[in-house]
């Protein structure tokens, strides 16, 4: 596969990847090697991912905890202080192994760590190789307030091997296909037809449809690299889905929700806006809903959830001027920025996902 230019980065895939991770490492006269894992990570990928390494440099290993819980500033101070312990300077390479969290947090560590060290990312799971890989979005969260506290720094590479998921459970995989399906809404109509054509979702044939959801991120993110316009397309099924998921997240009577499965429920509910909108007809929202509803169980929010999720929407990042902000499909493959939705109209698509 033909690696993908990314904003001043390539997107490298497969066997390709290696032979440009230690062309780099040969090329960079780095002083050592950090590579970031979670304790999942550091069991199913690093033994696949270390001998394919080619250096003399020291490697260091750094894990932590997995799980959102532990995307947070204090996770990065322990990493920033085991990096000084271990003598990281700013000739240093970092490397990310893992899935989001581990690229979103490695990647705040890195951009911060004496003022910004070079970092790698390698995402491991499927959610992060359609999502984290393309961007420069670097982060953690703040309490149960998702990704408030970061900075858009770009990676020196980003190298997806697909052989990662085969350590993945099918919840974790489902939970990468909602962003390939929001890809296809928002912006490839044929993409999205490509998934409604599958008689079966079978994950150990999906190369071409991970490099296509890549693609369209990444054509998307290299017009508008700082979010200003058009990749405000990106947040689609995010304004409530990171609602909810921050809400399950917090809540001590809700099974947390994974990334994927919290967004699978914003696009219904964002796709019913679009339709009480005039932006989508009744047959695209039926379509949608049918199709998502096909892959996700329904997740139960009682009457007494709808609240504190609204309530979590003043904390949205993508919020201007005290107004919340919403990136809503206009028909099939296109998107409307920027949009405004009364409170009505919200309580009624949680009315609608509720029936």
């Amino acid at each position: 596969m033909q690696s993908i230019q990314a904003n001043n980065y390539l997107v490298h895939f497969n066997q390709n990847a290696y032979e440009a991770l230690n062309t780099h490492l040969k090329e960079n006269k780095y002083s050592n090697l950090f590579i970031i894992v979670d304790n999942e990570t550091n069991e199913h990928c690093l033994p696949k991912f270390l001998p394919l390494l080619e250096t003399d440099l020291t490697i260091e290993i750094i894990e932590f905890e997995s799980g959102e819980i532990n995307k947070n500033i204090e996770t990065c101070i322990e990493i920033w202080k085991v990096l000084t312990e271990l003598g990281a300077d700013r000739k240093s390479l970092v490397i990310n192994l893992g899935g989001g969290v581990v690229t979103d947090l490695g990647g705040f560590v890195a951009s911060t760590f004496k003022r910004g060290v070079d970092f790698i990312n390698i995402p491991t799971t499927l959610l992060s190789m359609v999502d984290a890989s393309v961007g420069g979005k670097t982060g953690v969260d703040l309490g149960n307030l998702k990704n408030q506290i970061g900075v858009i720094n770009v990676p020196q590479m980003v190298l997806i091997d697909t052989q990662y998921l085969e350590t993945l459970s099918q919840s974790e995989m489902r939970s990468g296909l909602a962003e390939m399906l929001k890809h296809g809404l928002i912006y490839d109509a044929a993409y999205w037809q490509q998934f409604l054509d599958l008689k079966s979702i079978d994950y150990a044939d999906f190369d071409e449809l991970i490099y296509r959801s890549v693609e369209i991120k990444n054509e998307i993110v290299i017009q508008d690299p700082t979010e200003k316009n058009i990749r405000k397309a990106l947040n689609f099924g995010h304004t409530l889905g990171h609602a909810i998921e921050s809400y399950f997240l917090e809540s001590e009577t809700k099974q947390t929700l994974l990334h994927g499965e919290a967004i699978a429920i914003g696009m219904i509910l964002e796709s019913y806006i679009s339709l009480h909108k005039n932006l989508i007809t009744a047959a695209e929202y039926a379509e949608i809903k049918i199709a998502i509803q096909s892959i996700y169980d329904n997740v139960t929010i009682e009457e007494n959830d709808i609240e504190p999720i609204l309530e979590l929407l003043i904390h949205d990042k993508k919020n201007e001027y005290g107004l919340i902000q919403f990136a809503l499909i206009e028909g099939i493959g296109k998107i409307k920025i920027n949009q405004s939705v009364e409170n009505k109209l919200i309580l009624d698509a949680f009315e609608d996902y509720k029936s």
